[in-house]
């Protein structure tokens, strides 16, 4: 059975190809530790693939050292994230001794879920730290354009108090583990980091530039979202071009001086992409896929899902 990029209910009105891009950023392959530390203290996290992690500090406060990032001081409230799961270190103080995540003790709760207890005897700090994935292509594209740290320390007015409570509420849930809690958590933490990223955007100059900048362009944002909603459509410059109300040769110069690539082969990266999600989603033939993104053999499937991600379809489906 195919499965839908963006479901829809017959009174939603379609959603704006930025809002659409953070729409898609939903968590998934969650992990989550509540780290309790007293100084001096440091961790060192090592850095792991096509994932997100994120710390939000508790009590205490302590030093986040990212590689190509300015150190961050992080005290309550704040929620910092490092996109690209780089390596880096949480420290007590400057040149604290850091031991290895791995090496350390650390209590499981469930499966995704444990406690991490560390340090001299100290002043304690208290932190909630998730590693997450992002499984659709529209959010990990979105996040390959993330800097390697974000540190949210002030957040708007009129979102303040809301955040506040959700940190607090994501604290009270690791504090007591119940039934469910993980659950509360990951949503919450879903929120929270759409609001991190949205932060960004409003702020940094490398947000108003590129792919982020052509959502919000009126014609080229709408043939991605075009784009995105059905990629089992057969498009084509002339297509998408009539679709924006632009001429063939115009829509091709402005799509590729704002996103950077020609619009087909974004379009065949899309496919690409999205296939790979049916792959790992359903159970549909291999050659039913081909069919459906408009391949005449399974083969020219195969060849083009290759060149586009490094492995073929089987591959991609564990087979």
């Amino acid at each position: 059975m195919e499965t839908p990029l963006l479901v829809k209910t017959p009174w939603q009105q379609p959603l704006e190809p930025l809002d659409e891009a953070l729409h898609f950023l939903r968590l998934s392959g969650t992990f989550y530790c509540r780290s309790e530390f007293t100084a001096p203290w440091g961790l060192e996290l090592p850095a792991f693939e096509n994932t997100l992690m994120f710390h939000v500090v508790t009590s205490g406060e302590c030093l986040l050292e990212v590689k190509g990032a300015e150190t961050q001081r992080l005290r309550v409230g704040d929620f910092a994230l490092v996109p690209h799961g780089d390596g880096h270190r949480l420290l007590s103080e400057p040149k604290a001794k850091a031991g290895k995540l791995f090496d350390l003790p650390r209590e499981a709760v469930s499966d995704r879920y444990e406690v991490l207890r560390h340090g001299g005897g100290g002043a304690v700090t208290t932190m909630i730290c998730a590693a997450v994935r992002f499984e659709h292509p529209a959010a990990q594209r979105l996040l390959r354009l993330l800097p390697r740290l974000i540190n949210v320390d002030r957040w708007n007015a009129p979102e303040s108090e809301w955040i506040e409570t959700t940190l607090r509420f994501i604290a009270a849930e690791a504090r007591e583990v119940r039934a469910g809690g993980d659950t509360v958590i990951t949503r919450l933490a879903d929120i929270l980091v759409i609001q991190a990223i949205r932060a960004w955007i409003a702020r940094a100059p490398g947000a108003q530039t590129g792919w982020l900048a052509a959502l919000r362009d009126k014609q080229i944002g709408r043939a991605i979202a075009l784009i995105h909603r059905d990629p089992q459509q057969a498009w084509t410059l002339a297509s998408l071009a009539s679709q924006v109300g632009m001429s063939r040769s115009a829509f091709a110069a402005r799509f590729t001086e704002l996103v950077g690539e020609p619009a087909m082969q974004y379009v065949t990266q899309w496919k690409m992409h999205s296939a790979l999600m049916w792959l790992k989603e359903s159970h549909t033939p291999i050659s039913e896929l081909a069919v459906r993104l408009g391949y005449e053999s399974e083969a020219a499937f195969g060849r083009a899902f290759k060149r586009t991600l490094g492995y073929s379809p089987g591959a991609a489906r564990g087979g």
